[in-house]
């Protein structure tokens, strides 16, 4: 690898949102690590932006930060900008990352609700998004979105499956953005016998093994 080619690789960011709120003891936070060692490996040294809103929940938008983003950015007043500094910090990870790794349990069939608050600060009109007759267009440079989502019971088809809201969801809400490359991992039966939780593990290797391995062949052939 040339000099230039290595400085390049060094200074490429990863943004982690880590989405659960029971610490050591979250699947989906242990699958984060296991994905971004498993990139960390295959491209080299990252700078990683934590984002963890397990440990600090976002507030959830109120009437100030609501009526702020809806007023044209030359029209705000400091209070505005004000209710909208958490908003602008959240976006400015995202503006700044190469690449996105989000690590979410599944809460009553879709994201939790620090994900959700975090959402709604991240998808603004006129700063992530516009609307437009055609619908919304992001105003984000697409980037690749990793996502893993654990939950305890099971979405195959089956006795006691459930339906997947959240992989559609999220593929929209980042869609929405301009982020298209979205890619997700569900992590199933994890509040059932050992041997569903080893299959999971299995899974989530193979997965970020090969996420890794393409993700690294990308780079490569942009050099």
């Amino acid at each position: 690898m040339s000099a230039r080619a290595a400085s390049r690789e060094a200074s490429r960011t990863l943004l982690h949102v880590a989405a659960s709120s029971r610490g050591g003891a979250s699947h989906s936070r242990a699958a984060g690590h296991h994905v971004l060692a498993r990139l960390q490996q295959a491209l080299g040294p990252l700078r990683v932006l934590d984002c963890d809103l397990g440990a600090m929940p976002p507030p959830h938008p109120d009437a100030r930060m609501v009526e702020a983003s809806l007023t044209p950015a030359q029209a705000r007043s400091p209070a505005a900008e004000a209710a909208l500094a958490a908003s602008e910090q959240w976006i400015g990870q995202l503006e700044a990352a190469d690449l996105v790794l989000l690590s979410t349990p599944v809460h009553n069939f879709t994201v939790p609700s620090a994900l959700k608050a975090w959402i709604d600060h991240v998808v603004r009109p006129g700063r992530t998004f516009l609307s437009t007759p055609a619908g919304k267009v992001g105003l984000l440079a697409d980037r690749p979105v990793l996502v893993v989502a654990a939950a305890g019971g099971a979405f195959e088809a089956g006795p006691g499956s459930q339906v997947d809201f959240l992989s559609p969801y999220l593929r929209a809400v980042f869609g929405c953005m301009g982020l298209t490359q979205v890619e997700v991992l569900r992590l199933e039966n994890l509040r059932r016998e050992p041997a569903a939780i080893e299959a999971a593990r299995a899974r989530l290797d193979d997965w970020s093994a090969a996420v890794a391995a393409r993700l690294a062949a990308g780079a490569a052939g942009r050099d």
